[in-house]
This record gives structure tokens, C-alpha cells and sequence, in this order.
């Protein structure tokens, strides 16, 4: 699969003037808020300052915070907060469970093999002449990637709505030529030793993973094939590492992967191809969510509206059909689209925008190949797509009802007949803290007898 010029057409201007991106070394010293950024003490957050990290010096806006990620491993690169991150995080990020919706924010880190969750042409190769001139267009994921070789980092930027701020602050990086650039001291390729995929054991249960679900009646088919399962499941924003996973499996059977999309609010620095891979063979199930624009009466910024419902819909399905087969997942398996509870009484309009971007995203992604799921708030886009009519409806559903019962059918929002035969996942409480094998997660409750991977 192949993807525009940084994720969905980062271009960058060739004819650049040094000049514009080099900085000189100088006697002089650094303003108190730069030494303060530069030795590690916090600056006020409400001071422009600037911060450097291999060799690239970053112009951080006045408001914006600074995380230095080799120092705070356990800190959650968000989306949703003004912030620079510096550094790779560590195993076990300390992420709420549940974060929608984004704004400005970069995240500069040593350079990895294969960003998570993305195809091997996501990213643009920019060197340090070329910042200065840097063009950010309008992305479906509202999401920027890109290398530095002469530092050896990645650069990723997110924006909220209008991609002009973050092309800005990018485009003030700047690339001191004249500084040591040896690999940072937290540079391993392998930084996390336990996200390390081991290799895989035989099994009779060990599926192909190009290899199409078969039918839901067919008997023979191992567990990990089949296309749905019963059982406790969670959430949480982030994947969490491996050790995690396999401290947990004994208590849940089913967990959930953020796949994309332009409001997804954490970073994911464990999820791989290979995580995918290994997850399952713990036994796990897994739910794989898009994150995308959200309704036109929604809370969230990031949203489509009553003009471009259809065509947003269609967009959001191939772009999550693509990030799904970057992570190894295979045609045939589910894909839910995120949309958060959004306020449609005496609004019409907005119902009839949302419906038609699930038809859209219902109609693409079946075209793409894979089973097109939602997941909302059982009185919102639940209670909406069931009691629509003309539309092509989602496989499967997720519902939101954080009432603390743990049942798939009894709900008095949603039919029993709706959704029927394992079509049905019901989250049933909200962000709150569990410990299981000695690991605290901040998770959502999920019962599932549902659609799954």
C-alpha cells in the first residue's frame, strides 16, 4: 500500500538557502530561558523559549509545554495539549484511558525503523536546509512525519484543525551544523526490551495473516480465525507494552488498538506490526478503532460537516483499511470507527451528516475489503444508525452505556434484536485504574460478544 508524500502529501520545497536552516555556534550566552530549557530546569510555560535536542534547536511557543521523555519515561505523549516531546517514551506511558480530539503538538525522537502504524512511505526524508521551507497540506489524519538524516531523528507533528501553526513552528527548527551529532545516548534501535518481539512458536492456532476470516458457521475454524468472541475485554489510549499484555491476558481476553485518525489523542510508540502479532499469540483478541472527524454537533474541533459528510466517510474508511494492513491486519477482520457522543436533539441536520458519513464509511471500507464496525454512545450514534433507514449499516457496534452492567443485550436504549447474532460490544464503564500481575492500567470495561481480530 502506498502512501502520498508524508502520510497524505507533506511536500517539501527543493531550492532552500542554508542559511535559513544552519545555526552558528557563538560565545555568547543563552538567555535565561533558553539555558533554563537547555540544562533541564522548567521555564515558565507561559515564556517563548528555546529547547535543543541532536543538534535541531526548537523555537517553542509562548504556552506550550516541554517533556523530556528520557527523563520522564513514564510520561503520555498527548495529542490533545499544546506540548514539544523530547526523547522516546518509555514502555509503560502513563495515558488516561481514553483521549479524542487534537491540537498542535511535536514529538521528536531518535530515528526508528518503521514508525508504528504506518507504511514504509508515511514518512519524507528532510534535510536540516529544508525546514525553513517546509509545506504541510491538509492531511486525513491531520498528522505530519518526517526524518532529519543529519540529526538522526523523526519529527512528528500533529495539528488540530488548520495544519498553518504546526507548519510554522516546524519551519522555525533549525540545524546546528557545527555541533557534535554522535547518536544519542538513548538512540538503541531497540530501546524497550520488553516491546521485543519474540519469535514465533508453532501452532495449530497460528492463522496466516493474509488469510480472509471464514464464515462464522464454520465449525472447524480455529479460535484465533473465528470472527467473533465472548469475554471481558478493555481499553485504554495508548497500547501498552508487551510485558503488560501478558501480565494482564490471564484476566481479559479481548483488547483495543487505536489504528489512526485525525482525533486519535495519544501517541502509540508500542504499537507495531509485530505487537499486532504478538498480542494474538498471548491469545488476545483485538478491537481495531479509527479515530477520525467527528459529528458536526460533537464536542471535539476536529469534525466533518453537513457538505462534506459522504466524502470525509469514504476517506476515513481507505485510511483506515491502509493503517490496518501496515499493522499486519489482515482483510476480513473488523475495523470500528470512533464516533464520540454528539448532541443531535433538535438538530436534524447534524443526524442526517452523521448518517451519511457511516453509509460512506460503511460502503468504502467494505469495498477495501474489511467489516466496517462503529463504535458511539448507545443514545447518540448507536440509538441514530439503528433507526435509520435507506443506509448501509456497520457489521458490528460498539456501544458506549457506562451503567456498570455488564451485558450485551437488556439495554433499554438499544433493541435486543439489533445487532444480532456477536455483533455486539458493550462498554459499560469508563476511565478508572486496574491492576492485574502486578500492572496498573488506566482502562475502559468492555463486555464483548462481538466482532474481532
Amino acid at each position: 500500500m502506498r502512501h502520498a508524500v508524508l502520510v497524505s502529501g507533506l511536500c517539501v520545497l527543493a531550492a532552500v538557502p542554508p542559511v535559513l536552516a544552519v545555526v552558528g555556534t557563538s560565545a555568547a550566552r543563552p538567555a535565561p530561558h533558553e539555558a533554563a530549557a537547555l540544562t533541564g530546569r522548567r521555564a515558565p510555560a507561559d515564556a517563548p523559549r528555546t529547547v535543543e535536542y541532536h543538534g535541531l534547536r526548537v523555537a517553542v511557543p509562548a504556552g506550550w509545554e516541554v517533556h523530556h521523555l528520557d527523563r520522564d519515561p513514564s510520561r503520555c505523549v498527548r495529542y490533545d495539549r499544546r506540548a514539544v516531546y523530547l526523547g522516546r517514551p518509555g514502555p509503560r506511558p502513563d495515558c488516561p484511558a481514553r483521549l479524542v480530539g487534537r491540537t498542535e503538538a511535536v514529538h521528536i525522537q531518535p530515528e526508528r525503523v518503521r514508525p508504528a502504524g504506518h507504511g514504509r512511505a508515511s514518512r519524507t526524508v528532510v534535510h536540516g536546509d529544508g525546514l525553513a521551507t517546509l509545506t504541510i497540506p491538509p492531511t486525513v489524519d491531520h498528522e505530519a512525519r518526517l526524518t532529519v538524516p543529519e540529526a538522526g531523528v523523526t519529527i512528528t507533528g500533529v495539528y488540530g484543525t488548520d495544519p498553518a501553526g504546526l507548519q510554522r513552528i516546524l519551519r522555525d527548527i533549525r540545524l546546528n551544523l557545527t555541533a557534535n551529532l554522535k547518536p544519542h545516548p538513548n538512540a538503541d534501535p531497540h530501546p524497550n526490551a520488553d516491546a521485543t518481539v519474540r519469535p514465533r512458536a508453532a501452532s495449530t492456532r497460528d492463522i496466516p495473516h493474509d488469510t480472509p476470516f471464514p464464515p462464522e458457521d464454520s465449525a472447524a475454524a480455529p479460535v484465533l480465525a473465528r470472527p467473533w468472541v465472548r469475554g471481558k475485554g478493555f481499553d485504554t489510549c495508548t497500547a501498552p507494552s508487551l510485558a503488560a499484555m501478558r501480565a494482564w491476558r490471564p484476566s481479559f481476553k479481548v483488547t483495543n488498538i487505536y489504528i489512526g485518525g485525525a482525533a486519535r489523542g495519544c501517541a502509540q510508540p508500542n504499537l507495531t506490526e509485530g505487537w499486532v502479532r504478538e498480542v494474538r499469540d498471548m491469545g488476545y483478541r483485538i478491537t481495531p478503532t479509527y479515530v477520525g472527524l467527528q459529528a458536526p454537533c460533537g464536542s471535539r474541533p476536529q469534525r466533518f460537516t453537513a457538505k462534506n459528510a459522504a466524502s470525509q466517510g469514504a476517506k476515513a474508511a481507505v485510511d483506515a483499511a491502509r493503517k490496518a494492513r501496515s499493522l499486519g491486519i489482515p482483510e476480513g477482520a473488523p475495523i470500528y470507527y470512533d464516533m464520540e457522543a454528539y448532541r443531535s436533539k433538535n438538530k436534524p441536520g447534524c443526524r442526517a451528516a452523521v448518517l451519511r458519513f457511516v453509509d460512506n464509511w460503511v460502503r468504502r471500507l467494505k469495498a477495501k475489503g474489511y467489516e466496517p464496525c462503529l463504535y458511539s454512545s448507545v443514545t447518540s450514534g448507536i440509538r441514530d444508525v439503528g433507526r435509520a433507514d435507506g443506509i448501509s449499516r456497520p457489521v458490528g457496534v460498539w456501544f458506549a452505556n457506562w451503567d456498570g452492567r455488564a451485558k450485551v443485550y437488556g439495554d433499554p436504549s438499544i433493541p435486543d434484536d439489533w445487532w444480532r447474532p456477536h455483533r455486539r460490544i458493550k462498554q459499560y464503564r469508563g476511565g478508572h485504574k486496574e491492576r492485574h500481575g502486578g500492572v496498573t492500567l488506566n482502562i475502559d470495561s468492555n463486555i464483548v460478544d462481538g466482532r474481532v481480530y
